[in-house]
């Protein structure tokens, strides 16, 4: 009887290691897909963004509302994060709509290898200028409102002044931008005329943004290099301290830009 009492406990045990490695690995491939199909998390390490995405900010990006492109199945890299690179053969997107003038898009820019995050400005066929700081679209100066001055640090610690408006494209897409000034190196451009299946990018924080005003470095952005559409923030550290360190979390966690939707 202990023998078969034995018996009976080790193949209990051994069914219980075999359920867990199975629960295990359903949770896996479950987040393999939802994050591979449907939506994928992305961190802010730089300030082009701002003050729409912080530096710190953790935010997750809706994959099939665009459908899906050349490097949508890949992990991809972001900043100093590198994983699987993965690239579809494909030359078309497939599934899903076309992006609105003013959605935030994480993309692949064509002469880059890793991820860039900004609002996309001009749609195919667009003619897009910018003259003593104002975006012009399609001839048409873009409406802006002042609405106060904050200070803005970037990456390297560099603090500075900036104006922030209020933005409305002829859609009626309204975000929030910032200048340091209307005389900066991006703030007067020849007029970019946007190729048929491309689009133009540009950051909200418009003095420091390397986006498609620098051909040489993002410039038109083709439709199949959309990755994802950014939806919502889920957390916001400053100083880009990793979330694990919960120690640091009291001081430095912003509250109050946690489980926001992007704007």
């Amino acid at each position: 009887m202990s023998s078969s009492a034995d018996k009976t406990a080790k193949k209990s045990a051994t069914n219980e290691w075999v359920e867990t490695i199975v629960v295990v690995a359903e949770a896996l491939l479950i987040a393999i897909v939802l994050r591979s199909f449907l939506y994928q998390p992305f961190s802010i390490p730089t300030a082009s963004m701002q003050q729409t995405l912080m530096i710190g900010d953790y935010f997750v990006a809706n994959k099939f509302v665009w459908g899906y492109g050349k490097h949508s199945f890949s992990l991809g890299r972001y900043g100093n994060f590198t994983a699987l690179d993965f690239e579809l053969p494909i030359t078309e997107r497939i599934f899903g709509r076309e992006p609105n003038r003013g959605d935030v898009a994480v993309f692949r820019p064509v002469p880059q290898n890793v991820e860039y995050i900004k609002r996309i400005v001009g749609l195919p066929g667009d003619r897009i200028q910018v003259r003593d700081g104002r975006l012009y679209i399609n001839g048409t100066i873009v409406e802006r409102e002042e609405i106060g001055t904050a200070l803005d640090t970037d990456s390297e610690g560099d603090t500075r002044e900036v104006t922030v408006y209020r933005e409305t494209f002829p859609n009626g897409s309204v975000h929030i931008i910032q200048e340091i000034s209307d005389n900066g190196p991006l703030d007067n451009t020849p007029e970019y005329v946007v190729p048929p299946d491309h689009y133009f990018m540009m950051g909200d924080n418009r003095d420091r943004s390397a986006d498609s005003r620098v051909l040489s470095q993002v410039g038109y952005v083709p439709e199949v290099n959309l990755i994802a559409k950014a939806e919502a923030r889920f957390f916001s550290i400053r100083d880009n301290i990793p979330p694990w360190q919960i120690w640091h979390w009291p001081a430095n966690v912003r509250w109050d830009r946690m489980f926001e939707s992007i704007e």
